[in-house]
């Protein structure tokens, strides 16, 4: 499988040393709005073609899909170029800015058979599924509310701050403490209650966001980008409960009984980056005709938008263009 890689910042250089170091799959192009870039990334990364528009690079015939790396305020427009060229998309966090522009791309790729996909990538890590079997095999009991956060003092960057990049702690880390939840306690949230600590500029720099779901379940989620958080994620059961260490690329999952004791421990698998997984599923997909993915399937996609608009509209958070 051939990827292309639209923008050539610090995540899509991750993707191209991931893809540098796998199997069956090349980081065969690179793309940016200014050929030099372009040029100099490829050099670095060993990528084999190098463009100075995104338009010239999903028009290639040898790109078999393309990876979205720029900024969230352009991921709808990105993913809607290569799909009009008939490429399928993989798209990076968050998947665009709210849940219509995730709702028109899903379909418009429905539409011509295409897969399009999120790089989420904590979706598609090994440790997700050791979690889920942990929490199967009722080691805690009956799971009854979560803790998780995410924070990192990354205010200082132009792009954090900017609305008009749909910048602000929500959409660039607080998506994974709401993953996180969704992944353990599932997509039926039936009461939303948050808020927020604005920047100067109108976006969030902190935020606390609470989830109640049927039963009485609870989600209890935190996010910045003005300070450093432990990035754990405590499940809390009726006979026990977990510690996931770092939400954001799993470092260890911890159990423990009713007795504080400690139970069970597990260790990360080895791997590249852990991009890696996501490119994986992609290329199975492809290989099947598959036109999503089951680590993110489209209504997994959508929902996490759709929550993260209502938690903006909570906040009377409105970005450019909306």
């Amino acid at each position: 499988m051939k990827l292309g890689i639209l923008g050539a910042g610090n995540i899509a250089r991750k993707m191209a040393y991931t893809v540098g170091e796998m199997e069956h799959v090349e980081a065969y192009a690179v793309a940016s709005r200014d050929l030099a870039k372009a040029q100099a990334f490829a050099k670095e990364q060993n990528v084999r073609k190098a463009y100075g528009s995104y338009e010239e690079m999903v028009s290639d015939p040898e790109v078999d899909l393309v990876y979205v790396a720029t900024p969230h305020s352009h991921h709808y427009q990105h993913m809607m170029l290569a799909l009009e060229h008939n490429k399928p998309v993989l798209c990076e966090k968050s998947f665009t800015t709210n849940a219509r522009q995730a709702e028109e791309v899903i379909e418009y790729g429905r539409s011509k058979g295409l897969l399009v996909a999120e790089a989420i990538w904590t979706r598609y890590l090994p440790m997700r599924l050791v979690l889920d079997q942990v929490i199967e095999r009722r080691v805690i009991g009956d799971v009854q509310a979560i803790t998780a956060n995410l924070c990192y003092p990354v205010k200082a960057n132009a792009r954090v701050h900017d609305p008009a990049l749909s910048g602000g702690a929500l959409l660039d880390v607080g998506v994974y403490p709401i993953n996180f939840a969704l992944m353990v306690l599932g997509n039926k949230v039936e009461t939303i209650e948050s808020s927020c600590i604005k920047m100067e500029s109108g976006v969030d720099e902190s935020n606390v966001i609470t989830f109640t779901y049927k039963g009485g379940k609870q989600a209890m989620l935190h996010s910045a980008v003005n300070s450093l958080s432990d990035r754990r994620g405590m499940i809390f059961g009726s006979r026990g409960y977990i510690e996931f260490l770092n939400i954001n690329n799993c470092e260890g999952i911890n159990v423990y009984d009713r007795d504080y004791n400690l139970v069970e421990t597990y260790k990360p698998f080895k791997f590249i980056t852990g991009f890696e997984h996501q490119v994986e599923a992609c290329r199975h997909a492809l290989a099947e005709g598959a036109i999503e993915l089951k680590q993110m399937p489209h209504s997994e996609i959508i929902k996490v938008m759709q929550i993260m608009d209502e938690i903006r509209a909570q906040w009377g958070l409105v970005y450019p263009g909306e």
